[in-house]
């Protein structure tokens, strides 16, 4: 069985109004991971990631683009310790 992972994301330029949730959510569900992403008041949009490193991996590499409307300017990364509490992967409001 492969190692599972966390990782709470921050991504910041132009990233709101752009479908980056919607997309963000359908990689997620391809790629099997669990989680959830939101719009933050300060116009950024977070994430939680939980699953497989490799896809986790590919997720990050997602991120660091964004769908073409997007412009990203900055991908922070935290690992944190795998809980395993999620069922799937939402968009939250």
């Amino acid at each position: 069985m492969k190692a599972k992972k966390r990782v709470h994301v921050l991504i910041s330029g132009k990233v709101q109004g752009v479908f980056f949730r919607y997309h963000t959510q359908q990689l997620a569900k391809k790629l099997g991971l669990n989680g959830w992403v939101r719009n933050t008041s300060n116009g950024k949009v977070e994430a939680v990631f939980e699953g497989e490193e490799d896809k986790i991996k590919k997720m990050l590499e997602f991120c660091k683009k964004g769908p073409a409307l997007a412009r990203v300017e900055k991908v922070e990364v935290k690992e944190e310790k795998f809980k395993g509490k999620f069922k799937d992967f939402e968009i939250r409001y």
